[in-house]
């Protein structure tokens, strides 16, 4: 089964595919404020280097937090989106062995549905002025 993997917590963003739990590439790269717009773009590059389109993908890895407010909200909403899309399962993970354990879940048939993302903080909004 080809697994997406995608972390968006920090500047650095990473995308990665996974045959089951053999890494197939994995790619990182300064995203920064153009997060949004290099995102998918990234993805499509690394879906034709491997010779796959998004219809081969069959199940999500996303990291949920800690980190970035606005990196998590975009990368959890594109997993979210492509998950629904497709109809695939989609699970949500934490900690430095963030990939393994999305791995193991997808293998033991896990489905998150909808991933939540996990600040690890309250946000800070800014308070309307009157």
């Amino acid at each position: 089964m080809l697994i997406l993997t995608l972390r968006t917590d920090k500047p650095e963003a990473e995308i990665g595919f996974y045959n089951d739990t053999t890494k197939l590439t994995y790619v990182t790269w300064q995203a920064d404020r153009q997060l949004a717009e290099t995102l998918h773009l990234k993805l499509q590059e690394l879906l034709e280097t491997q010779s796959h389109k998004l219809a081969d993908l069959g199940g999500i890895v996303v990291f949920q937090g800690p980190g970035s407010f606005t990196g998590l909200r975009i990368g959890i909403s594109v997993a979210n989106a492509l998950a629904d899309g497709l109809a695939i399962p989609i699970v949500g993970t934490q900690h430095d062995d963030w990939i393994g354990r999305g791995l193991q879940l997808l293998g033991d048939g896990k489905n998150e549905q909808i991933v939540l993302p996990q600040y690890g903080s309250p946000p800070h909004i800014t308070q309307p002025k009157k």
